[in-house]
Protein backbone atom coordinates (compact mmCIF):
# COMPACT_ATOMS: atom_id res chain seq x y z
CA UNK A 1 0.00 0.00 0.00
CA UNK A 2 1.35 3.19 -0.94
CA UNK A 3 1.84 6.07 1.98
CA UNK A 4 1.10 9.86 2.07
CA UNK A 5 4.20 10.47 1.29
CA UNK A 6 5.00 8.83 -1.94
CA UNK A 7 1.90 10.81 -3.46
CA UNK A 8 3.77 12.66 -6.32
CA UNK A 9 0.67 13.91 -8.64
CA UNK A 10 -3.21 13.70 -9.00
CA UNK A 11 -4.19 13.97 -12.66
CA UNK A 12 -7.53 13.97 -14.44
CA UNK A 13 -8.95 13.05 -17.73
CA UNK A 14 -11.97 14.78 -17.55
CA UNK A 15 -14.00 14.41 -20.41
CA UNK A 16 -17.82 15.31 -21.93
CA UNK A 17 -19.19 12.35 -20.09
CA UNK A 18 -16.91 10.89 -17.63
CA UNK A 19 -13.73 11.90 -16.00
CA UNK A 20 -11.13 9.86 -14.66
CA UNK A 21 -8.24 9.90 -12.14
CA UNK A 22 -5.19 8.77 -11.71
CA UNK A 23 -2.61 9.14 -8.29
CA UNK A 24 0.96 9.02 -9.57
CA UNK A 25 3.72 8.07 -6.96
CA UNK A 26 6.96 10.17 -7.17
CA UNK A 27 8.66 8.24 -10.13
CA UNK A 28 5.84 8.74 -12.62
CA UNK A 29 4.35 5.36 -11.73
CA UNK A 30 0.35 5.27 -11.37
CA UNK A 31 -0.56 3.74 -8.38
CA UNK A 32 -4.16 4.43 -8.20
CA UNK A 33 -6.66 4.84 -10.81
CA UNK A 34 -10.68 5.42 -10.83
CA UNK A 35 -13.36 6.17 -13.41
CA UNK A 36 -16.81 7.98 -12.93
CA UNK A 37 -19.50 9.10 -14.74
CA UNK A 38 -19.25 13.08 -13.64
CA UNK A 39 -18.01 14.25 -16.93
CA UNK A 40 -18.87 18.03 -17.56
CA UNK A 41 -22.07 17.55 -19.09
CA UNK A 42 -23.17 14.91 -16.02
CA UNK A 43 -21.76 16.85 -12.91
CA UNK A 44 -23.16 15.19 -9.64
CA UNK A 45 -25.83 16.87 -7.88
CA UNK A 46 -26.15 18.17 -4.52
CA UNK A 47 -27.02 15.66 -1.86
CA UNK A 48 -30.81 15.47 -0.79
CA UNK A 49 -30.85 17.88 2.49
CA UNK A 50 -27.93 19.39 1.85
CA UNK A 51 -27.44 22.78 2.50
CA UNK A 52 -26.71 24.31 -0.68
CA UNK A 53 -26.19 27.87 0.74
CA UNK A 54 -22.86 26.76 1.49
CA UNK A 55 -21.62 26.06 -2.10
CA UNK A 56 -24.38 27.23 -4.83
CA UNK A 57 -21.91 28.69 -7.29
CA UNK A 58 -21.70 27.24 -10.68
CA UNK A 59 -17.72 25.69 -9.34
CA UNK A 60 -20.29 23.16 -7.04
CA UNK A 61 -21.07 20.75 -9.10
CA UNK A 62 -17.47 20.31 -10.20
CA UNK A 63 -15.83 20.52 -6.74
CA UNK A 64 -18.82 17.81 -6.13
CA UNK A 65 -17.11 15.59 -8.78
CA UNK A 66 -13.24 16.45 -8.01
CA UNK A 67 -14.39 15.41 -4.56
CA UNK A 68 -15.38 12.05 -5.39
CA UNK A 69 -12.78 11.51 -7.88
CA UNK A 70 -9.38 12.58 -5.37
CA UNK A 71 -10.56 14.06 -2.01
CA UNK A 72 -9.28 11.62 -0.19
CA UNK A 73 -6.00 10.93 -1.79
CA UNK A 74 -6.01 15.14 -1.07
CA UNK A 75 -6.46 15.19 2.73
CA UNK A 76 -3.94 11.70 2.69
CA UNK A 77 -1.14 13.93 0.92
CA UNK A 78 -1.90 17.61 1.01
CA UNK A 79 -0.31 19.83 -1.08
CA UNK A 80 -0.21 17.33 -4.27
CA UNK A 81 0.16 19.01 -7.53
CA UNK A 82 -3.20 18.87 -8.98
CA UNK A 83 -3.64 19.05 -12.77
CA UNK A 84 -6.90 18.21 -15.43
CA UNK A 85 -7.25 17.52 -19.21
CA UNK A 86 -10.07 17.81 -21.50
CA UNK A 87 -13.17 19.15 -21.90
CA UNK A 88 -12.76 20.82 -18.44
CA UNK A 89 -10.80 23.25 -19.91
CA UNK A 90 -13.49 24.15 -22.55
CA UNK A 91 -16.25 26.90 -22.57
CA UNK A 92 -18.70 24.97 -21.06
CA UNK A 93 -15.86 23.30 -18.82
CA UNK A 94 -15.30 24.45 -15.23
CA UNK A 95 -12.77 27.15 -16.19
CA UNK A 96 -11.88 28.06 -19.81
CA UNK A 97 -8.38 27.07 -20.90
CA UNK A 98 -7.85 29.50 -23.65
CA UNK A 99 -6.24 27.31 -27.09
CA UNK A 100 -2.54 28.18 -27.77
CA UNK A 101 -1.56 28.41 -31.56
CA UNK A 102 0.56 25.12 -33.54
CA UNK A 103 2.97 24.80 -34.60
CA UNK A 104 4.55 24.55 -30.88
CA UNK A 105 6.95 22.47 -28.94
CA UNK A 106 5.25 19.67 -27.10
CA UNK A 107 7.39 20.73 -24.31
CA UNK A 108 5.24 24.37 -24.39
CA UNK A 109 1.94 23.37 -23.57
CA UNK A 110 2.41 22.70 -20.37
CA UNK A 111 3.51 26.55 -19.67
CA UNK A 112 0.45 27.75 -20.41
CA UNK A 113 -2.16 26.12 -17.79
CA UNK A 114 -4.82 28.02 -16.57
CA UNK A 115 -5.27 27.50 -12.46
CA UNK A 116 -8.42 27.37 -10.92
CA UNK A 117 -9.30 27.39 -7.01
CA UNK A 118 -10.37 23.83 -6.37
CA UNK A 119 -12.14 23.90 -3.27
CA UNK A 120 -9.70 21.10 -2.10
CA UNK A 121 -6.68 22.76 -0.67
CA UNK A 122 -4.48 22.61 -3.78
CA UNK A 123 -5.36 24.70 -6.66
CA UNK A 124 -6.13 22.56 -10.13
CA UNK A 125 -3.81 23.78 -13.05
CA UNK A 126 -6.13 22.51 -16.25
CA UNK A 127 -4.31 22.01 -19.91
CA UNK A 128 -4.71 24.15 -22.71
CA UNK A 129 -6.30 23.02 -26.45
CA UNK A 130 -4.24 23.78 -28.84
CA UNK A 131 -5.39 25.62 -32.61
CA UNK A 132 -4.56 25.98 -35.77
CA UNK A 133 -5.39 28.81 -37.71
CA UNK A 134 -6.21 28.60 -41.58
CA UNK A 135 -9.34 29.57 -43.47
CA UNK A 136 -10.88 26.48 -41.99
CA UNK A 137 -9.62 26.49 -38.17
CA UNK A 138 -9.13 23.38 -36.42
CA UNK A 139 -8.71 22.36 -32.83
CA UNK A 140 -8.33 19.78 -30.17
CA UNK A 141 -8.97 20.07 -26.55
CA UNK A 142 -7.85 16.83 -24.78
CA UNK A 143 -6.22 14.82 -27.45
CA UNK A 144 -2.85 17.31 -27.07
CA UNK A 145 -2.37 15.29 -23.44
CA UNK A 146 -2.17 11.91 -25.61
CA UNK A 147 0.12 13.29 -28.05
CA UNK A 148 2.24 14.36 -25.62
CA UNK A 149 2.14 11.11 -23.86
CA UNK A 150 3.01 8.63 -27.20
CA UNK A 151 5.76 11.41 -28.07
CA UNK A 152 7.97 11.26 -24.88
CA UNK A 153 7.34 6.94 -25.39
CA UNK A 154 8.56 6.78 -28.53
CA UNK A 155 11.16 9.49 -28.80
CA UNK A 156 11.04 9.49 -32.65
CA UNK A 157 11.65 12.64 -34.87
CA UNK A 158 8.48 12.10 -37.74
CA UNK A 159 5.51 10.65 -36.42
CA UNK A 160 1.76 10.70 -37.40
CA UNK A 161 -0.46 10.20 -34.73
CA UNK A 162 -4.12 8.58 -35.52
CA UNK A 163 -6.83 9.53 -32.34
CA UNK A 164 -9.63 7.71 -33.75
CA UNK A 165 -12.90 8.37 -31.90
CA UNK A 166 -16.32 10.63 -32.12
CA UNK A 167 -13.64 12.99 -34.26
CA UNK A 168 -11.04 11.59 -35.24
CA UNK A 169 -7.70 13.42 -35.20
CA UNK A 170 -4.74 13.10 -37.21
CA UNK A 171 -1.67 14.94 -35.54
CA UNK A 172 1.88 15.66 -37.27
CA UNK A 173 4.78 15.70 -35.09
CA UNK A 174 8.26 16.74 -36.17
CA UNK A 175 11.34 17.21 -34.20
CA UNK A 176 9.20 16.89 -31.26
CA UNK A 177 7.15 19.83 -32.43
CA UNK A 178 3.31 19.61 -33.31
CA UNK A 179 3.19 21.15 -37.03
CA UNK A 180 -0.23 20.33 -38.17
CA UNK A 181 -3.84 18.08 -37.58
CA UNK A 182 -6.68 17.03 -39.23
CA UNK A 183 -9.75 16.57 -37.77
CA UNK A 184 -12.74 13.47 -39.38
CA UNK A 185 -15.97 14.00 -37.71
CA UNK A 186 -16.15 9.95 -38.85
CA UNK A 187 -17.49 8.78 -35.42
CA UNK A 188 -20.28 11.31 -35.11
CA UNK A 189 -21.65 11.02 -38.80
CA UNK A 190 -21.63 6.77 -38.02
CA UNK A 191 -24.08 7.73 -34.91
CA UNK A 192 -25.93 10.49 -36.55
CA UNK A 193 -26.46 8.25 -40.14
CA UNK A 194 -27.45 5.22 -38.24
CA UNK A 195 -29.73 6.20 -35.47
CA UNK A 196 -30.94 9.41 -37.31
CA UNK A 197 -31.46 8.61 -41.03
CA UNK A 198 -33.14 6.04 -43.52
CA UNK A 199 -30.06 4.10 -43.20
CA UNK A 200 -30.71 2.62 -39.51
CA UNK A 201 -34.14 1.63 -40.40
CA UNK A 202 -33.04 -1.53 -41.76
CA UNK A 203 -29.83 -1.92 -39.37
CA UNK A 204 -29.01 -4.18 -36.78
CA UNK A 205 -25.80 -3.23 -34.44
CA UNK A 206 -25.73 -6.22 -32.03
CA UNK A 207 -24.19 -9.46 -32.51
CA UNK A 208 -20.99 -10.56 -33.88
CA UNK A 209 -19.48 -8.21 -35.81
CA UNK A 210 -18.67 -9.15 -39.66
CA UNK A 211 -15.71 -7.99 -40.45
CA UNK A 212 -15.61 -8.98 -44.29
CA UNK A 213 -18.79 -6.29 -44.50
CA UNK A 214 -16.77 -3.93 -42.65
CA UNK A 215 -13.36 -4.50 -45.15
CA UNK A 216 -16.42 -4.26 -47.49
CA UNK A 217 -17.02 -1.01 -47.03
CA UNK A 218 -13.65 0.11 -45.96
CA UNK A 219 -12.61 -0.43 -49.83
CA UNK A 220 -15.49 1.80 -51.77
CA UNK A 221 -13.18 4.91 -51.23
CA UNK A 222 -10.57 3.05 -53.16
CA UNK A 223 -12.77 2.13 -56.04
CA UNK A 224 -14.47 4.30 -59.25
CA UNK A 225 -18.14 4.28 -57.44
CA UNK A 226 -15.81 5.39 -54.46
CA UNK A 227 -15.03 9.05 -56.82
CA UNK A 228 -18.83 9.88 -56.17
CA UNK A 229 -17.38 10.38 -52.81
CA UNK A 230 -18.82 10.03 -49.53
CA UNK A 231 -22.27 11.71 -49.74
CA UNK A 232 -22.76 9.40 -52.56
CA UNK A 233 -21.61 5.99 -51.32
CA UNK A 234 -23.07 6.11 -48.16
CA UNK A 235 -27.20 5.41 -49.28
CA UNK A 236 -25.29 2.02 -50.46
CA UNK A 237 -25.54 0.77 -46.94
CA UNK A 238 -29.41 0.91 -47.79
CA UNK A 239 -29.56 -0.22 -51.42
CA UNK A 240 -27.12 -3.48 -50.69
CA UNK A 241 -29.36 -4.30 -47.92
CA UNK A 242 -32.70 -4.05 -50.07
CA UNK A 243 -31.01 -6.09 -52.74
CA UNK A 244 -30.01 -8.88 -49.93
CA UNK A 245 -26.71 -8.15 -50.19
CA UNK A 246 -25.96 -7.30 -46.80
CA UNK A 247 -28.34 -8.33 -43.46
CA UNK A 248 -29.22 -6.35 -41.39
CA UNK A 249 -26.21 -6.89 -39.11
CA UNK A 250 -23.71 -6.32 -41.79
CA UNK A 251 -25.34 -3.17 -43.13
CA UNK A 252 -24.29 -1.17 -39.63
CA UNK A 253 -20.65 -3.00 -40.29
CA UNK A 254 -20.17 -1.89 -43.72
CA UNK A 255 -21.35 1.34 -43.01
CA UNK A 256 -18.92 2.09 -40.53
CA UNK A 257 -15.97 0.67 -42.90
CA UNK A 258 -17.50 3.04 -45.35
CA UNK A 259 -16.97 5.97 -43.50
CA UNK A 260 -13.30 4.89 -41.86
CA UNK A 261 -12.44 3.74 -45.38
CA UNK A 262 -13.13 7.74 -46.69
CA UNK A 263 -11.13 9.27 -43.70
CA UNK A 264 -8.02 7.03 -44.74
CA UNK A 265 -8.55 7.90 -48.11
CA UNK A 266 -8.47 11.56 -47.75
CA UNK A 267 -5.68 11.01 -45.02
CA UNK A 268 -3.62 10.02 -48.04
CA UNK A 269 -5.03 11.90 -50.74
CA UNK A 270 -3.57 15.20 -48.25
CA UNK A 271 0.08 13.16 -48.20
CA UNK A 272 0.05 12.64 -51.80
CA UNK A 273 -0.84 9.08 -51.75
CA UNK A 274 2.09 8.26 -49.07
CA UNK A 275 2.43 8.45 -45.43
CA UNK A 276 6.24 9.23 -45.01
CA UNK A 277 6.17 9.29 -41.16
CA UNK A 278 5.98 6.17 -38.39
CA UNK A 279 1.73 5.88 -37.27
CA UNK A 280 0.44 5.28 -34.01
CA UNK A 281 -2.45 4.81 -32.92
CA UNK A 282 -4.12 5.69 -29.52
CA UNK A 283 -7.95 4.81 -28.45
CA UNK A 284 -10.11 2.38 -27.98
CA UNK A 285 -8.36 -1.04 -28.71
CA UNK A 286 -11.36 -2.53 -30.54
CA UNK A 287 -11.49 0.74 -32.89
CA UNK A 288 -7.74 1.01 -32.98
CA UNK A 289 -7.68 -2.71 -34.65
CA UNK A 290 -10.38 -1.47 -37.28
CA UNK A 291 -8.22 1.18 -38.32
CA UNK A 292 -5.56 -0.75 -38.17
CA UNK A 293 -7.28 -3.35 -40.64
CA UNK A 294 -8.59 -0.22 -42.83
CA UNK A 295 -4.94 1.28 -42.95
CA UNK A 296 -3.40 -1.89 -44.22
CA UNK A 297 -5.99 -2.33 -46.76
CA UNK A 298 -5.02 0.89 -48.15
CA UNK A 299 -0.96 -0.40 -48.32
CA UNK A 300 0.04 1.71 -44.61
CA UNK A 301 1.03 -1.36 -42.68
CA UNK A 302 3.74 0.24 -40.32
CA UNK A 303 1.56 1.27 -37.40
CA UNK A 304 1.45 0.50 -33.84
CA UNK A 305 -0.59 1.06 -30.82
CA UNK A 306 0.00 2.95 -28.31
CA UNK A 307 -0.75 2.24 -24.58
CA UNK A 308 -1.44 4.65 -21.73
CA UNK A 309 -0.77 7.61 -23.35
CA UNK A 310 -3.17 9.65 -21.48
CA UNK A 311 -1.76 8.96 -17.97
CA UNK A 312 2.22 9.27 -19.58
CA UNK A 313 1.30 12.78 -20.91
CA UNK A 314 -0.36 14.14 -17.69
CA UNK A 315 2.80 13.40 -16.16
CA UNK A 316 4.55 14.67 -19.05
CA UNK A 317 2.87 17.81 -19.03
CA UNK A 318 3.17 18.22 -14.96
CA UNK A 319 7.03 18.02 -15.25
CA UNK A 320 7.05 20.80 -18.49
CA UNK A 321 4.90 23.21 -16.00
CA UNK A 322 7.20 22.69 -13.44
CA UNK A 323 4.12 21.45 -11.06
CA UNK A 324 6.99 18.18 -9.80
CA UNK A 325 10.16 17.62 -10.01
Amino acid sequence: MQTPSSTGLIALDWGTSSLRAYRFDKQGKVVDRRALPWGIMNLPPAESGADTTIDDSADAGFRRALQAACGDWLREAPGTPLIAAGMVGSKQGWREAPYVDVPLAVGDIGKTLTTVDSGLGAPLHIVPGLLQRSALPNVIRGEETQVAGIIDQLQVDELLIGLPGTHSKWVHVHARRITHFDTFMTGEMYAALSNHTILGRTMQRDGAPDDAAFLRGAGVAKTVDGRAGMLSNIFSSRTLGLTGELSPRAQADYLSGLLIGHEIAALLALADGRLHARVALIGDDMLCRRYLQVLALYGVTQVEIAPAATEHGLWKLARHAGLIA
